[in-house]
């Protein structure tokens, strides 16, 4: 990805890569000693100018999920213990990293916990000495995290990301769970649109993991806000994310990297979408609804990517930085 991006001479703010897993085969035992991984990260973000985004993707160690996990005083203790590492070598590199934390178990946890109360759900925290004041409950679990990022690693900066399906018919549910846990005394939040390009699901095609519940079509949004579904009303919905979770900035992850289309579906590595055409032409509309920053990259393999996209990006992204727009 370094090599691409240096041969596009593009110029990203941002660098993302997950830190995912438990136990066997987790991100501390990619690279030696323990932890280089993040080390090796953070250099090559600083080689191409950009802040390192590490997104936190342990919960899903035993599947996507799969909750059982925060009852299981093994996992868990491990689960802390790779915190603390990621936090320490964050510390080291002593840049600022943004840390994005735990995609989609903020909405399995709403779903599963009584009620949608986030303290009748327990989690171990407390087995953890750095978070021994905190509650054993999903609460505790959000809290622990900021807390570990407070002590280890000052100059990170953490968000959590909403989820809407955690409550999908009340926005405004999502909104009181995540500031149940504790969302708005993190830096940011974080916002998605797609985990694939929207002519992947099109497809349907099982091969390329391109499919989902539902129907194949309502995946490649209206670019003229005129008809369902449509970008005014995901950057609606943001706005509301926004405004309910502390006031926090927004910063747009994973992406999709697909280029826009007349014709539904693609092919492997050449599925259509729209979200880079319409972020990169309307960013005073993503500032406008709490944006700081939008990352793009791909949520699964097959998917449209900066080698086999003609050069959107590059050309897109180029246009942007020649003329971009202030942040208030």
């Amino acid at each position: 990805m370094i090599s691409l991006i240096q041969t596009q001479n593009l110029k990203p703010d941002i660098y993302d890569r997950y830190v995912g897993g438990v136990g066997a085969n987790d991100w501390t035992t990619w690279n030696s000693p323990a932890g280089a991984y993040v080390t090796i990260v953070a250099g090559e973000a600083a080689s191409v100018g950009a802040v390192p985004m590490f997104t936190l993707y342990q919960m899903a160690a035993q599947g996507n999920g799969n909750l059982s996990v925060l009852n299981d005083s093994s996992f868990m203790s491990e689960y802390w213990s790779n915190v603390q590492l990621l936090f320490k070598t964050i510390a080291a590199y002593n840049k600022p990293t943004l840390v994005n934390f735990e995609p989609d178990f903020w909405g399995y946890a709403q779903a599963a916990a009584p009620n949608g109360d986030p303290t009748q759900l327990f989690a171990y925290v407390n087995i953890n000495s750095d978070c021994a004041s905190l509650p054993n409950n999903i609460v505790g679990v959000a809290g622990c995290l900021i807390a570990e990022a407070r002590k280890y690693a000052p100059k990170a900066y953490v968000g959590f990301p909403p989820t809407s399906w955690g409550d999908p018919n009340d926005p405004a549910g999502v909104i009181a769970f995540m500031n149940a846990i504790g969302a708005q005394h993190a830096d940011f939040i974080t916002a998605e649109t797609l985990d694939r390009d929207a002519g992947c699901f099109e497809t349907m095609n099982t091969t390329y993991g391109c499919s989902r519940n539902g129907t194949a079509t309502g995946w490649y949004w209206d670019e003229t806000n005129t008809t369902t579904p449509n970008f005014s009303q995901h950057l609606a919905t943001v706005l509301t994310w926004h405004n309910g979770i502390g006031g926090l900035p927004v910063v747009w992850w994973q992406t999709p990297e697909g280029v826009p289309s007349s014709t539904p579906g693609g092919s492997a590595y050449n599925f259509r979408d729209n979200r880079v055409h319409y972020f990169l032409t309307h960013v005073s509309e993503l500032v406008a609804v709490g944006g700081l920053g939008a990352v793009f990259s791909t949520g699964e393999d097959y998917q449209t990517n900066i080698s086999t996209d003609g050069g959107q990006f590059q050309s897109l992204s180029g246009a942007y930085f020649a003329a971009p727009v202030s942040l208030p």
